[in-house]
């Protein structure tokens, strides 16, 4: 380079430096790139039904439709019993199942496909591993349980639905879904429901296991263990599927009434990469809610699937409607109730989020779950995996108790004659009585 050309290369970058240096102030008021809703919490009446006595929870949620009236629970419930069910959550496999009750037992599923009965008052009945003999148990996790006509229903992320017996814990049938079907079935009259990973829904004869039909939904790759499952009453089925698809179809014949696509996310989140429906849909009376993981939930008309509001909100489970508002523990950890009629946040209260472990990066944060909400005389309530069952007041979000929960919660709770049961994060059956 010569000399002349030095002194021009320097010349021009001293000339851009110096450009650089002048800020123009723009005048006018500065807006977020992202405005962020406010919600000014109100504490608003609502009349709730009267608690019910509940002697069986079978589904998630309680009931096929995912729609449960609440429970009955004293004020300040203590736990009864912990006792183990196998193996707890690990960093390959962890608990996706809920427990179900029925007939005087609990029935769990651990991080390794081991089916667990145990009696109301915490003594073993019986326990059998669905593995198949040619998998490691600590690679696969995920399924569920529903409980229907005398019969035990699971499902089982090595692509298994099993029909057991729920006496003594022996097979009446497989079927193979050729995927994982990660969440749990539902059973309606003489079909069990269920949804595999491959976008495919399935409606299986309770009595033989045979194929009575099924769903074609759009596949994705991006989900997670658990998921959602069906929700079903006498004329409506409805799919969820990891796409965000969902579909309504005539429960006998599986005739498509309706298809619909709960899509969107929210920015700057990393979960916004998974379009997989997460909040199981709840058919409550005219309307089917369900919300994906990353940041939308939607309220459906339950004979068109006509959307009626959508709101900027994720949902990690099924939503619970009561007195003409609904309830959800959203994607940022936040408990929130909403307008029924217009989807508007009526208040919203933060959950524990994560606990720094120390360390520059975010692999170093224990990030918390919560499962819920149930409603039970008149509270609603949330299990955590920090360690606490806490109840809220349905009129302003307010804490109202707050109960330790050994090991952690690794289930939503199931209501049964006036106990409260979940599977903590160690493998174990906790009742609260």
């Amino acid at each position: 380079m010569t000399a002349k050309t030095l002194c021009a290369s320097l010349l021009a970058v001293m000339t851009l430096t110096a450009c650089g240096e002048d800020d123009i102030i723009l005048p006018g008021a500065r807006e977020p790139i992202r405005p962020e809703a406010v919600t000014v919490n109100q504490a608003l009446p609502i009349n709730l039904p009267a608690p019910q006595p509940r002697s069986s929870w079978t589904h998630r949620n309680g009931d096929t439709d995912h729609a449960t009236p609440q429970a009955v629970l004293s004020a300040a419930p203590s736990l009864a019993f912990a006792v183990s069910i196998g193996a707890g959550d690990s960093t390959r496999a962890r608990i996706t199942a809920e427990p179900v009750v029925a007939g005087g037992v609990v029935y769990t599923m651990d991080a390794q496909s081991r089916i667990t009965a145990t009696t109301t008052g915490g003594a073993p009945v019986w326990s059998v591993v669905l593995t198949p003999p040619s998998n490691i148990p600590s690679d696969v996790s995920g399924g569920g349980l529903a409980f229907g006509g005398g019969r035990l229903y699971v499902t089982t992320g090595f692509g298994q639905l099993f029909a057991l017996d729920p006496a003594t814990g022996g097979q009446f049938w497989t079927q193979d879904l050729d995927a994982p079907g990660t969440s749990a079935p539902t059973v309606f009259g003489d079909l069990v429901y269920a949804v595999s990973r491959d976008g495919t829904g399935w409606a299986i004869d309770t009595v033989d296991g045979r194929i009575r039909y099924q769903v074609g939904g759009v596949p994705s790759v991006s989900s997670f263990a658990g998921g959602a499952g069906p929700a079903v009453t006498s004329d409506l089925a409805v799919f969820p599927f990891s796409s965000g698809q969902v579909i309504g179809v005539f429960p006998q014949g599986g005739i498509e009434r309706w298809s619909q696509i709960v899509s969107g996310d929210r920015l700057g989140e990393a979960v916004s990469n998974i379009s997989d429906i997460a909040g199981d849909p709840v058919i409550d009376g005219d309307r089917v809610y369900v919300g994906n993981f990353s940041g939308r939930t939607a309220a459906l008309d339950a004979a068109t699937g006509d959307r009626i509001w959508t709101i900027e909100e994720g949902a990690v489970g099924p939503v619970w409607p009561a007195g003409g508002s609904v309830f959800m523990v959203n994607d940022l950890n936040q408990l929130i109730r909403l307008d029924a009629a217009t989807g508007a946040t009526i208040w919203r209260v933060a959950l524990p989020d994560f606990v720094d472990n120390g360390g520059f990066f975010r692999s170093k944060r224990t990030v918390f779950a919560h499962y819920g909400p149930v409603m039970a005389s008149n509270r609603l309530i949330v299990a955590s995996s920090d360690g606490q069952l806490r109840s809220f007041d349905p009129r302003s979000g307010a804490l109202l108790s707050s109960i330790a929960i050994p090991g952690g919660a690794a289930s939503a709770p199931a209501l049964a004659n006036g106990v409260l049961y979940l599977v903590s994060k160690d493998g174990q059956l906790l009742a609260f009585r």
